[in-house]
This record gives structure tokens, sequence and C-alpha cells, in this order.
């Protein structure tokens, strides 16, 4: 391979301009203010982790992790998320602490990743975990938190589609019980939105016309809470009750939140990680196709840091949120420029000082120096202090 070039950077990352800088950080900072108005405090941990811990814990699938040797042969890791990072703390640092516990977060996360075009190897997260709480209302305030967070990110149009792992799960064991291997692959063609396949795969199982209905109806299970009404007639396996019966749940709780509109039940949604266990969603805006956001309950993770407490939480992601949708406008504050020369240059520092106090952007240039190539910029006014003036100008 001949050496890369020095203005080239390697597949999957990117450099941020000044002005999606200024994008992102007014999304961090209104959602970190939104979430800390919840009770959410903020978390930061390194960007480097053991392996044998965090790594193995991660969402992240071990063959989309950036692994690094230390000079003791230790393997490490990039973060491939932060969900696993905080259970670590949670579980060692904060293991004195009262629970519930809210922790918020901005981090960068990392996955290793195939030269595809669109898909990056860095991106950026916002979000937060409550852990300790297991109730349908713990998890009803994560979508609720997520839907304001949303809104604080300037996302005006999305819907939150909400399902529960248990389900699927329940409803499978029920009709082709002992097959993990059939219900893995029903699952992973339900994640990828492979319709067909999916009525392919359930027309070459060996059941019943019943149970075959059964499979096939699920894909109808979208819309309100009446969805949960009809779902409950399909199955009478207690997982698949039990976790009904609290989904229902978390949709009363979000009718007395007033934000039920902006969500939709949809059963064939199971997460895109492992490690969750219950309720799970994600959220779509009206700009772009993809999920901006995703979360949903991991209450096994934290026992694999030694801790066995329940949690749930999510994250927006945030580069969709700062390409994808207007959103938040960040206009261009023009800055006063303040010219001198030797003579001046202490009055005019001291009103670029007097300027920056009062909020202003203040640039200050010598007369006669190294002046602006390419044009002169725009300023919102321009001072000169120089000999022989009775009083600095505004020109």
């Amino acid at each position: 391979m001949s050496k890369p070039k020095g203005f080239e950077k390697p597949v999957g990352v990117r450099d941020y301009l000044p002005r999606a800088v200024s994008k992102l950080r007014a999304i961090e900072r209104n959602v970190l203010e939104c979430m800390e108005r919840w009770g959410y405090r903020q978390i930061m941990t390194p960007t480097m982790e053991y392996y044998d811990t965090v790594g193995v814990a991660s969402s992240t699938s071990d063959q989309k992790l950036f692994k690094l040797l230390n000079n003791r042969g230790t393997t490490l890791v990039l973060r491939g998320d932060m969900t696993a990072p905080i259970a670590r703390v949670v579980s060692s640092l904060l293991k004195e602490e009262v629970l519930p516990l809210r922790l918020s977060y901005h981090a960068n996360v990392f996955r290793a990743i195939e030269e595809e075009a669109g898909r990056e190897a860095e991106f950026f997260q916002t979000g937060l975990e409550l852990v300790g709480d297991d109730s349908p209302e713990a998890d009803a305030e994560v979508v609720a938190l997520a839907i304001a967070s949303l809104q604080a990110a300037g996302v005006r149009s999305f819907k939150i589609a909400m399902g529960h792992v248990g389900f699927l799960n329940g409803l499978f064991e029920e009709i082709i019980p002992g097959r993990a291997k059939e219900q893995e692959e029903l699952k992973e063609l339900l994640l990828k939105r492979d319709v067909v396949g999916y009525r392919a795969a359930i027309g070459g199982l060996d059941i019943s016309r019943d149970h075959l209905s059964k499979l096939e109806s699920i894909l109808r299970l979208r819309g309100g809470k009446e969805i949960c009404e009809q779902a409950e007639a399909l199955s009478m396996e207690p997982q698949a009750l039990s976790s009904i019966s609290h989904l229902c749940k978390v949709w009363e709780v979000l009718e007395a939140y007033g934000v039920a509109e902006h969500v939709l039940i949809d059963l064939t949604m199971i997460g895109d990680f492992s490690y969750y266990t219950g309720m799970t969603f994600e959220g779509y805006a009206g700009e772009i196709g993809s999920p901006v956001c995703s979360g949903g309950r991991y209450d096994n993770l934290l026992q694999q840091f030694g801790r066995a407490v329940p949690a749930t939480g999510f994250a927006l992601k945030t580069n969709r949120i700062v390409d994808g949708i207007e959103g938040i406008q960040t206009p261009v504050k023009l800055p006063v420029l303040i010219r001198y020369d030797e003579s001046g240059r202490k009055e005019a520092f001291q009103k670029a000082a007097e300027l920056r106090s009062a909020g202003n952007t203040v640039v200050t240039r010598l007369i006669g120096g190294r002046e602006p190539s390419g044009g002169e910029p725009m300023y919102e006014a321009v001072y000169t202090y120089k000999s022989g003036a009775t009083a600095p100008g505004i020109l």
C-alpha cells in the first residue's frame, strides 16, 4: 500500500469544520441541559477500556471493536458504546450511591467497519442511563425523555417505535419450542426489516396453519394501545403475556406525560443490541430514514461487573441529527475588528477586553502587519487605535 498523502485520513473518520462543530455543540449543550432538568448528572469515561471487561460486555460485536495492545501486551479497545463503560462505573466507583442512579453523557464511540460508503468508524452519542429501577414508570421516563431530547436537539418531526424483546421470545418459544437457531434467524430477519425473507422463513417451518397465521400476524402488530389487546389474544405463553402487560403500563404512563402521540407500538421491534432484555425503542425523524435514537432495558448487563441491578437507557445518534436535520440554527456571529499601531496597542487591547466581557467576539490586527488573504472578512464593527487620532474611529 502506498504511503497516505498528508491531507488524507483513515476511512470512516471525518473532520468537523467550524459550522458543523457549532451545531454539534449546540445540540450537545441543549440535550444535556434537558437531561439535567430531569435529574440526570453527566458522566465521562475513558476512550480506552480493557477488552476482557468492557470490550466483552459491549453491545458491539467483537469483529467491530478497535483493539489495541499496550506496552504490557494487554488487549485494550476503543469504546464501542457508552452503556458498558457506565455499567462498569456504576458497579465500582458508584456502588455505594443510593439507587436509582440517573446518569447522562456525550461522547465519541468507535466501530471498526469495512470500507463502505456512509459508514462511520467514529461518531458521537448523547444519551443517558437510569439504573436501579425495573418498573414501567422507569421505562416510560426514558422514552418521554428521549422525546424531550429530540425536541431539544431541534428534531421537529419524529416517531418513536416501541416493542418488547420478551414478547417475541415468548411467542417463538410457544410455536417453535427449543429451536433456538430458527428463532434467532427469525429475529434477525425482523431486525433487518426483511418482510419478504421473514415470510419465506416461516413458510418453511414445519408448523400448523394456526401457528403460521400467528407468526404472520405479528407483522401487523403496529399502532396504538389497541395493539396490546391484539397481542394478548395472540399468545398464552407466560413471558409473552407478561411482556405485553408491561408494555401496556408503559403506554399508560406515556399518556400521563402527554407524549403518547409521538409513540407507536411495534412488536417486531427487538433492538439491535444483544444485551436488551425488555422494552426497546427507536426514534425516526421525518427528514431521514435511519434511526436518530435508540434505547431499551438491559437488566442483565451489570451482572457482568458484579452488581445485579436493572437498568434502562437510550442514546441519540448525534451525527445523524447534525448531518441530516435542519433543526437547530447556529447563525455565524460576525466579530468586531480592532486595528491598532504600536502607540495605540494598550488602548486597543483594553477595548477588546471590554467588548469580550460584554459577550462580543473580537479579533485584533496590527496596522501594517499581516493582512487577510483571499479578501477582507465581514465584521460587525471596526475600531482603529493609532497615533495622531484624537479618538478611536469606527470605520
